[in-house]
């Protein structure tokens, strides 16, 4: 099974650090003033790194897109 990890576009990078700094989970790091994602089987796809980088170096391509509530239509819970 293929994880859904953010990309890195090396030649935008300048090794700022933003990106690493603001990973919830540490899973990114910079290896040779460049970032990188070390620990991808770790990844929750926050979507965090691309926020935070301030140079468009990370993307997520994936939408994540959240399900309804689940509750039926006539439900007074169910979101509009």
């Amino acid at each position: 099974m293929s994880v859904a990890i953010p990309e890195i576009d090396l030649d935008k990078c300048t090794g700022c650090g933003d990106c690493v700094e603001f990973c919830p989970l540490g899973i990114v790091s910079l290896v040779n003033n460049k970032v990188t994602i070390v620990r991808p089987e770790d990844c929750i796809y926050c979507t965090d790194c691309e926020l935070f980088c301030p140079h468009g170096a990370v993307s997520c391509p994936f939408e994540i897109v959240l399900a309804g509530t689940g509750a039926p239509p006539s439900s007074p819970h169910r979101r509009k």
